[in-house]
């Protein structure tokens, strides 16, 4: 696989527009297409809007030049330049497929094609890839410029050497690859976003819970041990001494009681009503881009801190700063 300077970006929306950020701000170089002209303007927006949030990330580093932003709307134009592709088109396997058929079949057959689909499986679009080998998953998490998490997944023909290079690429852009062994729908984290999800709105459809009530009791409670550790290890020291063992016996009982629905509610018109109405009450008159800002302050804040410890999302902080201290500069 070739050595990465420019990055194509198939599709400029929220996960396109971050995936440039990261990349310009760790001295790529980035071409982006879509069909729409008018999403030039909206993704060199985004990518300044992350500008402060991703300099405060890495106050002190070594950084790169930045890279330089390219914009067509000829995706073939894209994939004759770029030397490793990110597709970011809409969830949809037909789209998908006849998108990355077009661009893999001008793609030369080392540049890896990566998509950012948040639940098909690698498999089932690899057939419309010209050299299906260098095709796998890389499935962010938004705002992509801030959360390390990418999710790697390969299909049936995905090369092992594939799934390397993809893993070193990322790493270069400051992120936290995680190699996904086996090949499901929606992966493994969104399936545990889901399952939060559809108990929510179940919640909301019976009346149990508003939106702010359902959004505070994970804000002031588990949703501050998960920016440290995964559930699995809280629940290892809630077990005290013994840990696990202990926690499973004693809470073990709990799970044959009917705490939770795993299948989603139907979205009547009434849920989406009140869904919208509570959020938007929550919102208190801010505006998208003014959430934004303060969401990425206090992901810089809590990454920042927890490198101090090493742990979780500041480790992965702190393995960028030494990789960036590491490498020779690209020239």
């Amino acid at each position: 696989m070739r050595d990465v300077k420019t990055l194509g970006l198939l599709g400029t929306g929220v996960i396109g527009g971050g995936w440039a950020a990261r990349a310009l701000h760790c001295g790529f170089d980035v071409i982006a297409a879509d069909i729409d002209p008018n999403m030039e303007t909206w993704i060199r927006g985004a990518v300044e809007t992350a500008q402060p949030a991703l300099k405060a990330l890495t106050a002190g580093f070594d950084m790169p030049a930045p890279g330089s932003l390219t914009f067509t709307t000829d995706p073939r134009d894209m994939a004759e330049a770029a030397d490793f592709i990110q597709e970011n088109v809409p969830e949809r396997p037909d789209i998908k497929s006849r998108a990355l058929a077009e661009i893999s079949a001008i793609a030369p057959a080392d540049v890896i094609i990566a998509s950012s689909t948040s639940g098909i499986m690698p498999s089932d679009i690899q057939e419309s890839v010209a050299a299906p080998e260098r095709f796998l998953v890389g499935h962010p998490f938004n705002p992509v410029y801030l959360l390390p998490l990418v999710e790697l997944v390969g299909g049936r023909k995905t090369a092992a050497q594939t799934i390397e290079a993809a893993r070193s690429f990322y790493l270069d852009l400051g992120m936290h690859p995680l190699v996904v062994q086996r090949e499901i729908p929606g992966h493994i984290s969104d399936r545990l976003q889901e399952a939060i999800w559809r108990e929510i709105l179940h919640m909301v459809a019976e009346g149990e819970a508003t939106t702010d009530e359902l959004d505070q009791s994970i804000v002031y409670g588990p949703g501050m041990r998960w920016a440290i550790m995964g559930t699995n290890m809280v629940f290892h020291i809630a077990g005290g001494e013994a840990g696990m063992r202990h926690m499973l016996e004693q809470f073990g009982p709990a799970l044959e009681w009917p705490w939770t629905r795993l299948k989603a509610p139907t979205l009547t018109p009434d849920l989406i009503d009140r869904m919208v109405e509570g959020t938007k009450h929550q919102a208190e008159g801010r505006s998208i881009r003014e959430l934004e800002t303060i969401r990425d302050e206090c992901l810089v804040a809590v990454q920042r801190v927890l490198a101090k410890h090493d742990m979780a999302s500041g480790a992965t902080l702190n393995a960028f700063e030494k990789r960036l201290a590491d490498k020779p500069a690209r020239s």
